[in-house]
């Protein structure tokens, strides 16, 4: 992500009383940016980025919707409760020995050994559904 902090440009076309300046600044996170002609400012207003989401996906869809339901059944969600690749094991009211019951049904479902570490950096169905994918590859 590229950010300009007291960036200035300077755009000049006309007689010099015509002169315009860009000036932008950036100000705990949010962008102010004015149009000034002959010092006084013309337009000006302030926005809030947005995070861009870049998400790299290697799990077969087969293999989170088997993540989910194995999910489902360990947290007892009804089969209303809507589960995605992005779903947060701690958004779904999971605490650590809920996570730890979570990957204990994986490694049964799908005859893996997960580490304790891996085991400790699965937040969501995603990350779940990669992991297996990653060691089922190395069994193979």
């Amino acid at each position: 992500m590229a950010a300009a902090t007291g960036a200035s440009i300077s755009l000049r076309s006309g007689p010099p009383q015509l002169h315009q300046n860009l000036a932008t600044s950036s100000i705990y996170g949010s962008r102010l940016v004015s149009l000034n002609a002959s010092g006084r400012s013309s337009l000006s207003f302030r926005s809030t980025p947005q995070s861009v989401r870049l998400q790299v996906s290697c799990a077969k869809k087969e293999t989170v919707e088997k993540v989910c339901g194995i999910v489902k059944k360990q947290l007892a969600l009804g089969d209303d409760q809507e589960l995605s690749a992005e779903s947060k094991f701690s958004d779904l009211g999971a605490d650590s020995l809920d996570t730890v019951e979570i990957v204990m049904g994986l490694e049964e479902a799908f005859d893996i050994s997960v580490e304790e570490d891996s085991a400790q950096s699965i937040t969501t169905v995603q990350e779940a559904a990669d992991l297996i994918e990653d060691l089922i590859e190395k069994k193979a």
